[in-house]
């Protein structure tokens, strides 16, 4: 019977829904704590989803029920973290909503919340310890890369670019990927090595794996960025040298003044949308390339790493009318 199944073609759109289902029942197995279920509540699931794909494609689908349940309890681990991270987020941001609902420390408290967030870190660590050291490792080590990011985008967004960082648009650029690099692609390059740590393969397997999430984290931060100008959400710390380079500094903007900065940006909007999107097709381009690697197994799954990267970019862009 399972070799019949392993021959089935698999449709992303089906895996992606069979596999939030078994998420969501293992969610419920493995968490007691009401308070940390609503916190989960809504989520994607994008980043187990990402872990459990680059775990199918290294078992190529054969591996047996308890190992998938390994890996299941592994996507648990990474969603306890990534929510955590938000719950944090949203106090250093003071973002009041969160999935269209109040922000957890708006309906709790700042005191609350940081302390729920710890616990739910705490909680992911014991269980990433129980599927070995290199395992605890990779989660210690990936939450470090993400509070450097964290912090970087604080002193940025307090001191501004440098006057080197804003000597081009594409120093500018630069500087804004490296802290988008630690913030958000480290984690989905972290996920992703945990996938295949799960399935037990290679360090070329994994060195693979680990540089195609990173690809993926990349263009989806910079994906949500662009939503969210689009939106109106002004990220100023990049938009005003960003929108100073593109004038050639004339009537350059000294102070984060919201009207002017608005005002500029409408006026730019198409420059800056193909900045956006030229850079996040780059990172796609690597990703589905890096997808292709004879160090990955063919099957079924191997098709999906391919077309993973463009498909969730592409269910993001949805909102502002956009595809890649």
């Amino acid at each position: 019977m399972k070799k019949q199944e392993a021959k089935k073609s698999i449709n992303l759109d089906q895996y992606i829904e069979s596999t939030k289902k078994d998420l969501e029942k293992k969610i419920k197995e493995m968490i007691s704590d009401k308070h940390i279920l609503s916190i989960l509540e809504g989520g994607k699931r994008l980043r187990p989803l990402l872990a459990n794909l680059a775990f199918k494609s290294c078992t190529q689908g054969k591996e047996s029920a308890k190992k998938y349940q390994q890996a299941l309890e592994g996507g648990v681990v990474i969603e306890l973290a990534h929510a955590a991270s938000l719950v944090h987020d949203d106090i250093i941001d003071d973002d009041k909503k969160r999935r269209g609902k109040p922000s957890y420390f708006v309906k709790s408290g700042v005191a609350n919340a940081i302390l729920t967030g710890h616990k739910m870190l705490v909680l992911g660590f014991n269980v990433a310890l129980k599927h070995g050291e290199e395992w605890a490792k990779l989660y210690v080590d990936s939450w470090d890369e993400v509070i450097d990011g964290e912090i970087d985008e604080i002193r940025l967004n307090k001191n501004g670019f440098s006057i080197e960082d804003t000597s081009s648009k594409s120093k500018i650029f630069d500087k804004y990927i490296h802290i988008i690099d630690f913030k958000t692609a480290a984690l989905f390059s972290s996920v992703c090595k945990a996938g295949v740590l799960e399935a037990k393969r290679s360090d070329e397997v994994i060195n693979v794996f680990s540089s195609y999430g990173r690809e993926i984290g990349l263009a989806y931060q910079l994906a949500d960025d662009l939503v969210d100008l689009e939106n109106g959400e002004m990220i100023e710390s990049v938009i005003v040298p960003l929108l100073n380079k593109l004038n050639d500094n004339k009537m350059k903007i000294k102070s984060y003044n919201k009207l002017l900065i608005k005002t500029k940006f409408l006026k730019n909007k198409d420059k800056i949308q193909k900045i956006y999107l030229d850079e996040i097709k780059k990172h796609i381009e690597k990703a589905e390339k890096l997808a292709i690697s004879k160090a990955i197994p063919d099957s079924d799954y191997k098709n999906l790493i391919k077309i993973f990267p463009k498909y969730i970019i592409n269910e993001m862009l949805k909102e502002i009318n956009i595809s890649i």
